[in-house]
Protein backbone atom coordinates (compact mmCIF):
# COMPACT_ATOMS: atom_id res chain seq x y z
CA UNK A 1 0.00 0.00 0.00
CA UNK A 2 1.20 3.29 -0.67
CA UNK A 3 0.22 6.46 1.61
CA UNK A 4 0.03 9.97 -0.35
CA UNK A 5 1.63 13.19 1.78
CA UNK A 6 0.93 16.45 1.73
CA UNK A 7 4.51 17.21 3.37
CA UNK A 8 7.87 16.36 4.91
CA UNK A 9 6.82 15.10 8.55
CA UNK A 10 11.19 15.52 8.96
CA UNK A 11 12.09 18.91 10.56
CA UNK A 12 14.21 21.01 9.17
CA UNK A 13 18.33 20.59 10.42
CA UNK A 14 18.95 22.98 13.96
CA UNK A 15 21.12 25.71 13.28
CA UNK A 16 24.75 25.21 14.95
CA UNK A 17 25.39 26.67 18.09
CA UNK A 18 28.78 28.33 18.98
CA UNK A 19 29.72 26.57 22.19
CA UNK A 20 28.83 22.94 22.55
CA UNK A 21 27.68 21.82 26.05
CA UNK A 22 29.47 20.61 29.37
CA UNK A 23 29.11 17.31 30.11
CA UNK A 24 27.73 18.69 33.59
CA UNK A 25 25.32 20.17 31.49
CA UNK A 26 23.86 17.32 29.47
CA UNK A 27 23.59 14.99 31.98
CA UNK A 28 20.46 16.49 33.52
CA UNK A 29 18.60 16.13 30.64
CA UNK A 30 19.52 12.40 30.42
CA UNK A 31 18.53 12.02 33.92
CA UNK A 32 15.38 13.78 33.12
CA UNK A 33 14.32 11.27 31.16
CA UNK A 34 14.66 8.72 33.45
CA UNK A 35 12.59 10.24 36.16
CA UNK A 36 10.04 11.19 33.41
CA UNK A 37 10.37 7.44 32.64
CA UNK A 38 9.91 6.66 36.74
CA UNK A 39 7.23 9.26 36.73
CA UNK A 40 5.31 7.52 33.82
CA UNK A 41 5.37 4.08 35.35
CA UNK A 42 4.51 5.23 39.08
CA UNK A 43 1.12 7.01 37.54
CA UNK A 44 0.40 3.72 35.11
CA UNK A 45 0.86 1.84 38.52
CA UNK A 46 -1.37 3.92 40.60
CA UNK A 47 -4.02 3.74 37.69
CA UNK A 48 -4.27 0.03 36.97
CA UNK A 49 -4.19 -0.93 40.92
CA UNK A 50 -6.80 1.42 41.74
CA UNK A 51 -4.17 3.44 44.63
CA UNK A 52 -5.14 6.44 42.29
CA UNK A 53 -9.04 6.04 42.69
CA UNK A 54 -9.06 5.04 46.19
CA UNK A 55 -7.03 8.62 47.06
CA UNK A 56 -9.63 10.33 45.11
CA UNK A 57 -12.56 9.36 47.04
CA UNK A 58 -10.48 9.09 50.51
CA UNK A 59 -8.03 11.49 50.38
CA UNK A 60 -5.78 12.07 53.57
CA UNK A 61 -5.70 8.49 53.55
CA UNK A 62 -2.01 6.99 54.48
CA UNK A 63 -0.21 3.63 52.76
CA UNK A 64 -1.76 1.59 55.62
CA UNK A 65 -5.29 2.71 54.70
CA UNK A 66 -4.79 2.40 51.23
CA UNK A 67 -3.35 -1.42 51.71
CA UNK A 68 -6.37 -2.04 53.55
CA UNK A 69 -8.78 -0.98 51.66
CA UNK A 70 -7.13 -2.47 48.56
CA UNK A 71 -5.75 -5.53 50.05
CA UNK A 72 -1.96 -4.84 49.06
CA UNK A 73 0.99 -5.00 50.85
CA UNK A 74 1.86 -1.74 53.02
CA UNK A 75 5.74 -1.44 52.26
CA UNK A 76 4.83 -1.68 48.72
CA UNK A 77 2.33 1.12 48.81
CA UNK A 78 4.80 3.22 50.81
CA UNK A 79 6.98 2.67 47.92
CA UNK A 80 4.64 3.99 45.86
CA UNK A 81 3.03 7.17 47.67
CA UNK A 82 7.04 8.09 47.81
CA UNK A 83 7.02 7.85 43.98
CA UNK A 84 4.50 9.60 43.61
CA UNK A 85 4.93 12.38 45.64
CA UNK A 86 8.51 13.16 44.10
CA UNK A 87 6.42 12.70 40.74
CA UNK A 88 3.91 15.71 41.86
CA UNK A 89 0.96 13.33 41.78
CA UNK A 90 0.39 14.01 45.71
CA UNK A 91 1.01 16.46 48.42
CA UNK A 92 1.28 15.77 52.26
CA UNK A 93 -2.04 15.58 53.85
CA UNK A 94 -1.57 15.35 57.52
CA UNK A 95 -0.18 11.69 58.14
CA UNK A 96 -1.52 10.94 55.01
CA UNK A 97 -1.66 11.92 50.92
CA UNK A 98 -4.45 13.41 48.54
CA UNK A 99 -4.06 14.15 45.23
CA UNK A 100 -2.20 17.33 44.08
CA UNK A 101 -5.08 20.50 42.84
CA UNK A 102 -6.61 18.75 39.21
CA UNK A 103 -4.92 15.39 39.06
CA UNK A 104 -8.41 13.64 39.63
CA UNK A 105 -9.43 15.85 36.45
CA UNK A 106 -6.23 14.67 34.54
CA UNK A 107 -5.77 11.33 35.26
CA UNK A 108 -9.47 10.04 36.25
CA UNK A 109 -12.76 12.10 34.72
CA UNK A 110 -12.64 10.56 31.29
CA UNK A 111 -15.29 12.98 30.93
CA UNK A 112 -13.21 16.16 31.07
CA UNK A 113 -11.49 17.98 28.09
CA UNK A 114 -8.66 17.72 29.61
CA UNK A 115 -8.20 14.25 30.74
CA UNK A 116 -4.80 12.62 29.57
CA UNK A 117 -4.96 9.32 32.04
CA UNK A 118 -5.23 7.25 28.89
CA UNK A 119 -2.52 8.13 27.22
CA UNK A 120 -0.44 6.38 30.13
CA UNK A 121 -1.79 2.98 29.02
CA UNK A 122 -1.86 3.46 25.26
CA UNK A 123 1.95 4.17 25.39
CA UNK A 124 3.19 1.15 27.69
CA UNK A 125 0.99 -1.12 25.09
CA UNK A 126 2.41 -3.60 23.08
CA UNK A 127 1.99 -2.16 19.87
CA UNK A 128 3.94 1.41 20.42
CA UNK A 129 7.26 0.50 21.91
CA UNK A 130 7.34 -3.37 22.27
CA UNK A 131 6.56 -4.26 18.59
CA UNK A 132 8.38 -1.48 17.20
CA UNK A 133 11.36 -2.21 18.49
CA UNK A 134 10.62 -6.08 17.43
CA UNK A 135 10.34 -4.91 13.91
CA UNK A 136 13.33 -2.18 13.67
CA UNK A 137 15.10 -5.01 11.26
CA UNK A 138 12.19 -5.92 9.40
CA UNK A 139 9.84 -3.11 9.27
CA UNK A 140 7.21 -5.04 8.87
CA UNK A 141 3.92 -2.98 9.15
CA UNK A 142 0.30 -4.00 10.09
CA UNK A 143 -2.98 -1.93 10.25
CA UNK A 144 -5.67 -1.43 12.80
CA UNK A 145 -7.00 -5.23 12.18
CA UNK A 146 -4.34 -6.86 13.12
CA UNK A 147 -4.07 -5.03 16.74
CA UNK A 148 -5.83 -6.52 20.11
CA UNK A 149 -8.97 -5.79 21.16
CA UNK A 150 -7.56 -4.13 24.68
CA UNK A 151 -5.62 -1.73 22.31
CA UNK A 152 -8.60 -0.52 20.29
CA UNK A 153 -10.80 0.04 23.86
CA UNK A 154 -7.21 2.38 24.63
CA UNK A 155 -7.21 4.25 22.06
CA UNK A 156 -11.10 4.55 22.08
CA UNK A 157 -10.73 6.13 25.50
CA UNK A 158 -7.76 8.30 24.88
CA UNK A 159 -9.42 9.88 22.15
CA UNK A 160 -12.62 10.32 23.58
CA UNK A 161 -11.40 13.99 25.27
CA UNK A 162 -10.53 14.95 21.48
CA UNK A 163 -14.80 14.28 20.65
CA UNK A 164 -15.14 16.20 24.19
CA UNK A 165 -13.08 19.05 22.88
CA UNK A 166 -14.19 19.20 19.26
CA UNK A 167 -17.97 18.87 20.02
CA UNK A 168 -19.94 20.98 20.98
CA UNK A 169 -16.64 23.59 21.37
CA UNK A 170 -14.79 23.43 18.90
CA UNK A 171 -17.00 23.01 16.34
CA UNK A 172 -18.75 26.19 17.78
CA UNK A 173 -15.18 28.31 16.46
CA UNK A 174 -16.44 27.63 12.96
CA UNK A 175 -17.88 30.45 11.50
CA UNK A 176 -21.54 29.69 11.06
CA UNK A 177 -21.73 25.88 11.65
CA UNK A 178 -23.13 26.18 14.91
CA UNK A 179 -26.29 27.51 13.76
CA UNK A 180 -26.66 24.83 10.60
CA UNK A 181 -26.23 22.04 13.66
CA UNK A 182 -28.79 23.43 15.81
CA UNK A 183 -31.52 23.29 13.04
CA UNK A 184 -30.46 20.03 12.09
CA UNK A 185 -28.37 18.36 9.01
CA UNK A 186 -26.36 15.51 8.20
CA UNK A 187 -23.62 14.96 9.61
CA UNK A 188 -20.63 12.26 8.46
CA UNK A 189 -17.78 11.08 11.25
CA UNK A 190 -15.28 9.62 9.12
CA UNK A 191 -12.56 7.14 11.10
CA UNK A 192 -15.57 6.69 13.90
CA UNK A 193 -13.84 4.05 15.18
CA UNK A 194 -15.78 2.54 18.70
CA UNK A 195 -18.29 5.14 18.38
CA UNK A 196 -17.81 7.63 20.63
CA UNK A 197 -18.03 10.78 18.48
CA UNK A 198 -21.25 9.69 16.87
CA UNK A 199 -22.90 9.41 20.15
CA UNK A 200 -21.47 12.75 21.12
CA UNK A 201 -22.56 14.46 17.67
CA UNK A 202 -26.10 12.74 18.12
CA UNK A 203 -26.69 13.77 21.47
CA UNK A 204 -25.27 16.84 21.16
CA UNK A 205 -27.34 17.80 17.82
CA UNK A 206 -30.66 15.95 18.75
CA UNK A 207 -31.88 17.38 15.60
CA UNK A 208 -28.96 15.81 12.91
CA UNK A 209 -28.68 12.54 11.57
CA UNK A 210 -25.31 10.77 11.69
CA UNK A 211 -23.34 8.32 9.60
CA UNK A 212 -20.22 6.61 11.49
CA UNK A 213 -17.91 5.46 8.69
CA UNK A 214 -14.85 3.23 9.53
CA UNK A 215 -12.61 0.79 8.02
CA UNK A 216 -12.18 -1.58 11.32
CA UNK A 217 -14.94 -4.37 11.66
CA UNK A 218 -14.03 -4.58 15.09
CA UNK A 219 -14.48 -0.96 15.53
CA UNK A 220 -17.70 -0.86 14.32
CA UNK A 221 -19.08 -3.79 15.99
CA UNK A 222 -17.67 -1.41 19.15
CA UNK A 223 -19.96 1.46 17.90
CA UNK A 224 -23.00 -0.35 17.07
CA UNK A 225 -23.46 -1.25 20.84
CA UNK A 226 -22.32 2.16 21.60
CA UNK A 227 -25.16 3.14 19.98
CA UNK A 228 -27.55 1.20 20.97
CA UNK A 229 -26.71 1.65 24.72
CA UNK A 230 -27.02 5.34 23.72
CA UNK A 231 -30.42 5.71 22.88
CA UNK A 232 -29.21 7.08 19.45
CA UNK A 233 -29.81 4.03 17.19
CA UNK A 234 -32.73 5.87 15.32
CA UNK A 235 -30.44 8.62 13.99
CA UNK A 236 -27.14 6.76 13.65
CA UNK A 237 -25.80 4.89 10.61
CA UNK A 238 -22.61 2.78 10.97
CA UNK A 239 -21.18 2.12 7.73
CA UNK A 240 -18.26 -0.62 7.68
CA UNK A 241 -15.83 1.56 5.12
CA UNK A 242 -12.07 2.32 4.23
CA UNK A 243 -12.35 6.54 3.72
CA UNK A 244 -10.78 5.82 0.32
CA UNK A 245 -13.76 4.31 -0.83
CA UNK A 246 -16.26 5.70 0.89
CA UNK A 247 -19.50 6.85 -1.16
CA UNK A 248 -22.43 8.71 0.72
CA UNK A 249 -25.97 8.57 -1.01
CA UNK A 250 -27.34 11.96 0.96
CA UNK A 251 -25.27 14.83 0.90
CA UNK A 252 -23.97 15.90 4.21
CA UNK A 253 -23.87 19.76 5.68
CA UNK A 254 -20.70 18.57 8.00
CA UNK A 255 -18.14 15.74 7.46
CA UNK A 256 -15.48 15.62 10.39
CA UNK A 257 -12.57 13.50 10.89
CA UNK A 258 -10.98 13.05 14.51
CA UNK A 259 -7.04 12.53 15.08
CA UNK A 260 -7.52 9.77 12.00
CA UNK A 261 -7.00 11.96 8.72
CA UNK A 262 -3.13 11.62 8.92
CA UNK A 263 -3.72 7.43 8.77
CA UNK A 264 -5.22 7.77 5.77
CA UNK A 265 -3.79 5.11 2.90
CA UNK A 266 -4.36 8.01 0.48
CA UNK A 267 -5.16 11.33 1.88
CA UNK A 268 -6.17 12.61 -1.75
CA UNK A 269 -8.64 10.35 -2.77
CA UNK A 270 -9.85 10.49 0.92
CA UNK A 271 -10.29 14.55 0.39
CA UNK A 272 -11.88 14.00 -2.64
CA UNK A 273 -14.67 11.57 -1.25
CA UNK A 274 -15.19 13.99 1.48
CA UNK A 275 -15.66 16.63 -1.04
CA UNK A 276 -18.40 14.32 -2.79
CA UNK A 277 -20.11 14.11 0.28
CA UNK A 278 -20.84 17.64 1.03
CA UNK A 279 -23.25 19.68 -0.06
CA UNK A 280 -22.71 22.85 -1.63
CA UNK A 281 -21.23 25.17 1.63
CA UNK A 282 -20.72 22.05 3.44
CA UNK A 283 -18.14 22.07 6.17
CA UNK A 284 -15.35 19.94 6.44
CA UNK A 285 -13.34 19.41 9.97
CA UNK A 286 -10.25 17.82 10.52
CA UNK A 287 -9.38 17.38 14.23
CA UNK A 288 -5.89 16.27 14.89
CA UNK A 289 -2.45 16.43 16.55
CA UNK A 290 -0.81 19.84 14.94
CA UNK A 291 2.65 17.66 14.77
CA UNK A 292 5.96 20.24 14.81
CA UNK A 293 8.25 20.90 11.95
CA UNK A 294 11.02 22.08 13.49
CA UNK A 295 13.77 20.26 16.01
CA UNK A 296 12.59 23.36 18.50
CA UNK A 297 8.72 22.14 18.97
CA UNK A 298 10.18 18.36 18.85
CA UNK A 299 11.64 19.22 22.29
CA UNK A 300 8.86 20.96 23.57
CA UNK A 301 6.67 18.26 25.79
CA UNK A 302 3.66 18.21 23.29
CA UNK A 303 6.48 17.55 20.40
CA UNK A 304 8.06 15.03 22.48
CA UNK A 305 4.68 13.22 23.55
CA UNK A 306 3.51 13.05 19.70
CA UNK A 307 7.00 11.88 18.40
CA UNK A 308 5.69 8.72 21.11
CA UNK A 309 2.49 8.48 19.14
CA UNK A 310 4.48 8.14 16.10
CA UNK A 311 5.97 5.03 17.25
CA UNK A 312 2.27 3.48 16.77
CA UNK A 313 1.68 5.55 13.26
CA UNK A 314 4.78 4.11 11.77
CA UNK A 315 3.75 0.38 12.08
CA UNK A 316 0.69 1.68 10.30
CA UNK A 317 2.58 3.26 7.59
CA UNK A 318 1.79 6.73 8.36
CA UNK A 319 2.77 9.46 10.37
CA UNK A 320 1.77 12.68 12.06
CA UNK A 321 1.51 15.95 9.90
CA UNK A 322 1.72 19.70 10.68
CA UNK A 323 -1.32 21.16 10.67
CA UNK A 324 -0.59 23.71 7.99
CA UNK A 325 -0.30 20.34 5.55
CA UNK A 326 -4.01 20.26 5.90
CA UNK A 327 -4.26 23.47 4.02
CA UNK A 328 -2.10 22.74 1.65
CA UNK A 329 -4.86 19.42 1.41
CA UNK A 330 -7.94 21.79 1.18
CA UNK A 331 -6.68 23.69 -0.88
CA UNK A 332 -5.84 21.06 -3.81
CA UNK A 333 -9.20 19.94 -3.53
CA UNK A 334 -10.76 23.67 -4.07
CA UNK A 335 -12.23 24.02 -0.71
CA UNK A 336 -12.74 27.49 0.66
CA UNK A 337 -12.91 29.82 3.81
CA UNK A 338 -10.17 27.76 5.36
CA UNK A 339 -9.76 28.71 8.53
CA UNK A 340 -7.69 26.72 12.23
CA UNK A 341 -7.72 27.28 15.64
CA UNK A 342 -5.35 25.62 18.80
CA UNK A 343 -7.75 24.19 20.95
CA UNK A 344 -4.27 22.67 22.81
CA UNK A 345 -0.81 22.33 22.15
CA UNK A 346 -1.71 19.00 21.06
CA UNK A 347 -4.85 19.25 18.99
CA UNK A 348 -5.50 21.51 16.51
CA UNK A 349 -8.93 22.53 13.95
CA UNK A 350 -8.72 23.01 10.22
CA UNK A 351 -11.65 24.13 8.32
CA UNK A 352 -13.05 24.47 5.15
CA UNK A 353 -15.75 24.64 2.98
CA UNK A 354 -17.64 23.29 -0.49
CA UNK A 355 -17.98 25.64 -2.82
Amino acid sequence: MTTTRTTSTVPAPAPATDAAPTLAETAPAVLSLIAGYVGHRTVATGLRSGLLRRLADTPGSTPDDLAEALGMDPFYVAVWCRAALGAGLLERDGAGVRLREHMATLLLDSSSPAFVGGVFGVLEAPEVFGRFEASLSSGERMWWEDTSPEWIAAVAGTGTPFYTRLVPGGLERVPGLAERLDAGCRIVDTACGAGVGAVRLATTYPRCTVTGVDGDAHSIALARERVEAAGVADRVTLVHSALEDMAIDDPATLVVNNISMHECRDIDRVAANVRAALEPGGWFVISDFPFPDTDEGLRAVPGRIMSGIQFFEAQIDDQLLPRAAYDELLGRHGFTDLGSVSLTPMHALTWGRRP
